[in-house]
């Protein structure tokens, strides 16, 4: 007798039950007792909890857990044609600047490719020692033959990063100005925060091939867009209500308080979440190597199947070099920001 044939009897609701009931497929609680010997029922001690499994052993017209995991797989199934008709055309540009930023990185020289990136680092930060220290990690990575494998990483957070800021600073922007729009966007905020990295790939992978960039492009950007946004909505938002007042009292368009006013105040905030979204662009590469992403992620890919413990260790610290490198860039150019903002 299953645990809640009682309850059922007693709504009354025993013949309804009993229509589903018949052949029925067995739980994973019977499937296990079956193989076990024994009985579902008696290896619970007391009353158990009333989940879907259990209350389907009394009641054969309540799903199981199965059901409800088949059913979102099938209604996602049920829509796929159509979410692919409408982002196929939307996202093929992001796979063209992926396959576009690779091949640029990987077919310039060596000596070209890295004297454009210091000059790119000097200008962003100003900082003899920063640009010293990446000249350094990049001659590094031509030493030890991971240069090629290290701009594949490079190019592919660029791209993510930079069409992340591209997007997220606008939509942080419509945040702070709407109340009603802050609170719509932030429970989205806090899934993608939160939502486990692999889980990101599941519903790609059923709508993109794996041979396609934009496969692991869509997920980067989703993994590492939400710090940019959360910052310039905060930003924004922490701007001095008097210097506001002041500018309304010059009459000031909102397009003049924002760009000449509350985007350079919010600037540090903003850059601090750029930083953000960059080292999240780096973590989620060496996820999407799983996915075809190319670069340092798939030699530590290599590293855990093959149990090459030189392989993935290495490749591991070059990962860490291009983090400390992209952090140490975007907090010069933070300070810098700060500094040239303190002058005026």
């Amino acid at each position: 007798m299953a645990a809640y044939d009682g309850v059922f009897d007693g709504l009354g609701l025993r013949d309804w039950c009993d229509e589903g009931k018949e052949d029925a497929p067995m739980s994973m609680a019977q499937l296990l007792a079956q193989s076990g010997g024994g009985d579902a029922a008696a290896e619970t001690n007391g009353l158990p909890f009333p989940s879907l499994d259990v209350l389907h052993e009394a009641c054969g017209r309540i799903g199981q857990t199965r059901d409800l995991t088949a059913g979102i797989e099938q209604g996602f199934l049920s829509i796929r044609s159509e979410l692919k008709f409408v982002l196929d055309p939307i996202t093929q540009p992001l796979s063209w600047m992926l396959d576009g930023t690779l091949w640029v990185f990987q077919s310039a020289p060596w000596w070209v490719m890295i004297p454009v990136l210091l000059l790119i680092t000097w200008f962003v930060s100003r900082s003899k020692s920063v640009t010293t220290f990446v000249a350094l990690v990049l001659l590094f990575f031509g030493f030890i033959d991971h240069y090629e494998v290290a701009m594949q990483t490079l190019a592919i957070v660029f791209v993510c990063t930079g069409l992340s800021v591209l997007l997220g600073v606008p939509i942080g922007i419509g945040m702070s100005k709407s109340d009603t729009a802050q609170r719509t966007i932030v429970p989205i905020l806090d899934l993608l925060q939160t939502l486990p990295t692999f889980v990101y790939l599941i519903p790609l992978i059923f709508l993109f091939s794996v041979t396609e960039s934009k496969l692991y492009g869509i997920a980067i950007i989703l993994y590492a867009i939400v710090p940019v946004i959360r910052l310039t909505d905060l930003g924004i938002r922490l701007v001095d209500k008097d210097v506001i007042e002041a500018a309304n009292a010059f009459g000031l368009t909102a397009w003049q308080k924002l760009s000449r006013v509350e985007l350079p105040l919010a600037l540090p905030n903003i850059m601090a979440g750029v930083n953000q979204t960059i080292m999240m662009s780096l973590a989620m590469v060496v996820i999407a190597s799983l996915v075809s992403a190319p670069g340092l992620g798939v030699l530590v890919l290599r590293g855990i199947r093959n149990l090459e413990l030189g392989v993935g260790i290495v490749a591991g610290l070059g990962i860490v070099l291009l983090a400390v490198i992209l952090d140490r860039v975007s907090k010069a150019a933070l300070a810098r920001v700060d500094t040239a903002r303190k002058e005026h």
